[in-house]
């Protein structure tokens, strides 16, 4: 039977319908339930309530498309509607339904009249194209608002925080924003004279800064509750020539430096200051164990991370607060090095590269923004902690986990001499070295992690659940 151009869907919350509703009507929920490997770019984001319109760019195929709908039909705490004005579909009218089965537990009904733009095709399309995205995109949805809200519970009688985040139109920084937009915090960004602001932020919270001299131009930095530092330039965006070297160095070592000081000297400073670093501090180690106790290697990573922390230090000496964080490689399709990868895996590339013995020390995205969440909010975090997954496996494991989750073949074996040939420098440090780091400090401070396996990091990132 040829299914109707209809698709319906309720999923089960163990919340209490007003806290789902909250979270729903909250600034950044629309950018935690988009899909990582859809690659969508909101332009305008208008709330829920009648007439506000929100619109995104989204692939359709190889095809960029702009979508554009209005919400209608909206009643406080029970539903609102979107109906697209503009885009990919003949017909796109979206019901979101808020039903309560008991003082803690509530459904989500989600119901979508759809048709593409000639009718014959939505029969022909609907079981091939559109129902399998449409399923595969819910269980997202579900899995999304469950996983923030149970994480955000954790914290939940503790107040709300006003916050500073630099880097936050970064990969890291939007999802972070966003994150605790959704958990009630107020949320202010900290931009460089020369940064856009995401279109779904609210203008009229931003402090604007030079980040080389540490002048703020607009806003005050005083009287948050705490400042999360994560600007910097890519580091494995170029090439590393001479002057992209130094303009690493400098991306981080000079706005944290100049951030510290400066809030080393406010009438009324946070009481904790986060900053990011890497754990290319301890650059290429082999097969040794590393946890936050571990030496410092050598190289230009590792010398890049420890300036870095020790620009921290005015902070610090003042008696804010301060703590590090190390990432490892974060594990999204939205960006970093799995976007890299996903062109030659999915065409069957992907294997061993340089002997695939190196180890690679991942964290899902969703770990790396609910472990900064919960060291926020721990009351004696201090110091140095290592984010990533407490299972790090070695580069062809990790091919071969990458393979498996796209059903694609992963024994094409990549000499190191190509990623030499291809990035330089960057490819030695960034590819063929590598480090096996373990989140001691992160795990002794209560940390429950989202996905400590890679296949399930992967699945979840990727839309390919089991």
């Amino acid at each position: 039977m040829i299914q109707l151009p209809i698709y319906e869907h309720s999923a089960n919350f163990p919340f209490s319908r007003e806290e789902v509703w909250a979270w729903h009507a909250r600034p950044g929920a629309i950018r935690r339930i988009m899909p990582g490997w859809e690659g969508i770019r909101p332009i305008e984001v208008g709330g829920i309530h009648n007439g506000a319109k929100t619109s995104f760019k989204i692939s359709i195929g190889p095809v960029p498309q702009r979508w554009v709908a209005e919400h209608h039909s909206y009643i406080e705490g029970e539903q609102f509607c979107d109906n697209m004005v503009k885009g990919p579909f003949g017909r796109w009218d979206h019901a979101h339904k808020f039903l309560a089965v008991s003082d803690d537990e509530m459904t989500i009904h989600d119901h979508v009249d759809w048709k593409l733009p000639f009718h014959f095709f939505s029969r022909i399309g609907a079981p091939i194209m559109v129902m399998p995205r449409l399923k595969q995109m819910f269980k997202h949805r579900t899995r999304r608002i469950n996983a923030d809200m149970n994480r955000q519970a954790k914290f939940k009688d503790a107040p709300r925080k006003r916050i500073l985040i630099s880097g936050s139109t970064g990969l890291i920084g939007t999802q972070l924003s966003a994150f605790l937009e959704t958990d009630g915090h107020d949320v202010h960004r900290l931009l460089r004279k020369t940064s856009s602001l995401h279109p779904d932020s609210d203008k009229n919270k931003i402090v604007r800064w030079d980040d080389q001299t540490g002048e703020v131009l607009e806003g005050s930095l005083e009287n948050f509750d705490v400042i999360i530092h994560l600007a910097g330039a890519g580091i494995g965006d170029k090439r590393w020539s001479k002057k992209r070297k130094q303009l690493i160095i400098n991306s981080r070592t000079i706005p944290t430096k100049n951030l510290s000081e400066q809030i080393a000297h406010l009438a009324s400073p946070p009481s904790l200051f986060m900053s990011a670093s890497a754990i290319g501090f301890y650059d290429n180690r082999g097969d040794e164990e590393l946890d936050e106790t571990s030496s410092i290697g050598s190289g230009f990573l590792a010398e890049t991370c420890q300036q870095w922390e020790q620009s921290t230090e005015p902070a610090r000496s003042a008696g804010i607060r301060t703590v590090i964080l190390r990432t490892g490689l974060v594990t999204t399709a939205a960006g970093g090095m799995l976007q890299k990868l996903l062109l030659p895996a999915k065409m069957g590339g992907m294997g061993p590269v340089g002997g695939g013995r190196q180890w690679q020390s991942w964290i899902s995205f969703d770990d790396q923004i609910y472990s900064i969440h919960h060291l926020m909010n721990q009351d004696d975090s201090e110091g140095v902690y290592n984010l990533t997954a407490p299972n790090p496996v070695t580069q062809k494991v990790y091919a071969k986990t990458l393979g498996r989750v796209l059903r694609r073949p992963a024994f094409a074996p990549i000499p190191g001499f190509m990623m030499k040939l291809l990035f330089g420098k960057m490819g030695k440090g960034l590819i063929l070295d590598g480090q096996k780091v373990h989140p001691k400090r992160l795990i002794e401070s209560g940390y429950d992690f989202e996905h400590s396996d890679l296949e399930s990091a992967l699945r979840d990132t990727l839309g390919r659940f089991n």
